[in-house]
């Protein structure tokens, strides 16, 4: 389906920055720090990077600002990339590193401290934060403020060469301790830091801090528009005044977006971490997971989610989105999409006393308005289930399913009647016996209505499988509203596993194949248990929102 990429604040600059002539075309980028994976925020800045370069007919790097050796990871940089491709985008040119950049970033450092922008400083972390001064009180200036130009190139340095213990010493810029923004107070450019990397090695014991690497890599990679996200706006002074201070060859502008906060869900990348670390969920890639490798598991369409960006729009106030709008683009997307099929999640033997036919195939649609995806066989015998929530002895107010001595419709077959039904020694319902009215095969029956439809599958012909519903992770809209324990919410239902029983022609699925379980929501074969031989189905969606109804969506 084909929508109008709506013209957001953004875009509008870029469109108005090369229309006066002072781009050729625009260059973004996408800068992750690999230090976890992608959650759902993160899909609607790439959306935003790649799509403007796109549209525009620009560039857009994939670059990792990779400064903090102790908390990144290989497996991290990995799943990005592999997310990144996933949801459709592709780069120019090679993956980058801000770490590629690092004699450069360093040779810059040393050029602050000759203008006289910079000096070594001996606080450590708690004096410096006793110097900062807060949000009324200004700073104090550090000991160190006043070095000459040569002493603080020697120690920057030794500091280079390894000399100085981990957290000894840092550099820092000589800006305003009094500035009203304390990002401004003499900020940490680099660290000491006696760790290997996992792109140097262990080439470096000093890193750069984010803050001086990111817009010295925007600088050298030539990017035009540095979109980031609004709690990068108090940052964009230093980023101004380094662009300006050393005279860089490019001058990139940094522009801020709200971030998505969607309800219901966390994007906190250290709080995900937690919950990882903590067991509450089986991993990065957990169906339940705000993760794009979560997301991709639980099989909601590439897609569906860039839709859903383009739905929720780019602007500068933050704002709570309903998880419902992510939904409805989920179900759009696969209600024209998925093809259909039977499978009963909670199996209730029937016996059709009458059926003395033997194997019967059906022909069915695999698509009821997509008839390009071809037909469906479905085998029809004497013995067959039906979910057990489609029976009740002893129906509520407008039951439109079986009852003892009622009829219903089985999908795409004849109308049954419920004749006799068998119980346990706990007085719990196992069997149902059955008469087929076989004269309703693609007809009415004579003289009676019948109202109900409900699914079933052969029980000679069906195939087990483990289906999983998944919910909601948090059983509350904002949990990180009252400022405590964000755990205490999740919800204790967000995972129920079922033993069902699924139509033959199921088997022949790939890993990530998507399904409509006719009356039951939308389907995906797991992309890792199905490769491995295990036939696993992940519940993407319901068939409508039901959250409200106290029951699961």
């Amino acid at each position: 389906m084909d929508h109008e990429i709506p013209k957001d604040f953004l875009r509008q600059i870029v469109a108005e920055d090369l229309a006066a002539g002072r781009y050729a075309a625009p260059i973004t980028r996408f800068p992750p720090e690999p230090n976890g994976y992608l959650h759902i925020g993160h899909a609607k800045s790439i959306c935003l990077n790649f799509g403007i370069a796109e549209e525009f007919g620009g560039a857009c790097h994939m670059r990792f600002d990779d400064t903090n050796p102790a908390k990144e990871d290989q497996e991290y940089v990995d799943s990005i990339l592999a997310d990144v491709k996933w949801l459709g985008f592709n780069w120019t040119g090679p993956v980058r590193y801000a770490s590629d950049y690092f004699d450069q970033i360093y040779a810059y450092a040393e050029q602050l401290i000759q203008i006289g922008k910079a000096y070594v400083c001996d606080l450590n972390a708690e004096q410096m934060r006793e110097y900062r001064g807060t949000l009324t009180l200004p700073g104090r200036d550090s000991p160190g403020r006043q070095r000459s130009v040569d002493e603080n190139l020697d120690l920057f340095r030794r500091m280079r060469s390894g000399e100085f213990a981990e957290g000894a010493l840092t550099l820092r810029a000589r800006i305003d301790m009094s500035s009203p923004n304390i990002n401004l107070r003499d900020p940490v450019l680099y660290r000491i830091r006696h760790a290997e990397h996992h792109q140097t090695g262990g080439r470096w014991c000093i890193y750069p801090s984010y803050d001086f690497t990111h817009p010295l890599s925007d600088a050298i990679e030539g990017i035009t528009h540095s979109l980031c996200t609004l709690e990068f706006e108090d940052h964009r002074p230093f980023y101004d005044w380094l662009i300006q201070s050393l005279k860089t060859p490019a001058q990139p502008h940094q522009y801020e977006f709200a971030r998505l906060n969607l309800s219901y869900t966390l994007t906190s990348k250290r709080k995900l971490k937690q919950l990882v670390d903590q067991g509450f969920v089986e991993g990065w890639d957990d169906p339940r997971m705000p993760t794009l490798a979560g997301i991709r598991r639980r099989g909601i369409p590439a897609a569906a989610l860039r839709r859903f960006c383009q739905v929720i729009g780019v602007t500068r106030a933050d704002s709570m989105v309903d998880v419902a709008q992510l939904d409805f683009c989920v179900r759009e997307h696969l209600e024209a999409h998925a093809p259909r099929a039977m499978a009963v999640l909670r199996p209730l033997k029937v016996i059709l006393t009458n059926w003395d036919e033997g194997e019967l195939m059906l022909t069915a649609p695999a698509h009821q308005q997509r008839p390009e995806l071809g037909e469906r066989q479905i085998p029809f015998a004497k013995t067959i289930y039906i979910d057990r929530e489609d029976f009740a002895e002893v129906p509520p107010k407008g039951w439109k399913r079986l009852v003892p001595g009622g009829e219903v419709r089985l999908r795409q077959a004849y109308v049954i009647r419920c004749d006799e039904v068998l119980h346990d020694l706990e007085g719990r319902v196992i069997e149902l016996h059955c008469s087929v009215d076989k004269a309703t095969l693609g007809a009415n029956p004579e003289g009676r209505k019948v109202k109900g439809v409900i699914h079933w599958v052969s029980a000679e012909h069906a195939l087990p499988a483990t289906v999983r519903i998944y919910d909601r992770l948090f059983a509350v809209e904002d949990p990180e509203a009252d400022g405590g324990d964000f755990t205490a919410h999740l919800n204790p239902d967000s995972l129920q596993i079922l033993q069902a029983l699924i139509e033959p022609g199921l088997a022949s699925l790939s890993p990530e194949d998507a399904v409509q379980f006719e009356r039951e929501g939308y389907f995906v074969a797991d992309r890792l248990l199905w490769a491995n031989g295990e036939r696993v189905f992940n519940r993407i969606i319901g068939l409508k929102d039901s959250w409200g109804k106290g029951q699961s969506a």
